[in-house]
């Protein structure tokens, strides 16, 4: 098996919308997700908006022509609404943005085939290797312990805890500080 990631652009991605789906549903039906149908539509319905969005990049994983993973996110907007779902007080200046200050990463995903040998943390390399952005935002289930872990051991810190959409169980919100040249 050989797998390669592939940096694309959200017009690349889009092409991908029916194999990134099946990923999703595959990465996030088991504990602790337990995602069905609806979930994989409800976060679709966002995955077109997100990838018109200024910025938008996608680090994709295939196993010869099968999606195996993905990452991807865009730069947060100054009048982004992701610390507003926050249930933990933090400090304004940990909020503020400005429309380049924070990428923010929305999804990180391996199907359970290919898990255990490094995919993710490929593909979040790829993702984030040449930001001019600051930091790295993204929002992670506490119990996911292994993504968890991942995060940790990639230099993400706990900033808070955040109820991420209406219906959401609660998700930690973690950062991670890019270095600058």
């Amino acid at each position: 098996m050989t797998v390669t990631v592939q940096l694309l652009n959200g017009e690349q991605t889009a092409e991908l919308e029916s194999e990134l789906k099946k990923a999703f549903a595959e990465a996030f039906a088991e504990p602790p997700y337990g995602e069905g149908p609806a979930d994989v539509e409800r976060a679709f319905r966002r995955f077109r908006s997100q990838i018109r969005r200024r910025g938008f990049r996608a680090a994709i994983a295939f196993d010869d022509e099968t999606v195996v993973g993905m990452a991807y996110g865009y730069p947060l907007s100054a009048n982004t609404g992701w610390w507003d779902t926050l249930i933990d007080p933090v400090p304004g200046d940990l909020r503020h943005e400005d429309g380049k200050r924070t990428f923010g990463l929305f999804e990180l995903a391996v199907r359970p085939p290919w898990r255990r040998q490094g995919i993710a943390s490929h593909m979040h390399r790829v993702l984030i290797e040449g930001l001019d952005n600051a930091r790295v935002l993204l929002n992670a289930r506490p119990e996911a312990t292994g993504a968890q872990a991942a995060y940790l051991a990639w230099g993400y810190r706990r900033v808070g805890s955040a109820i991420p959409w209406e219906g959401a169980a609660r998700h930690d919100v973690m950062v991670l500080d890019l270095p600058h040249p």
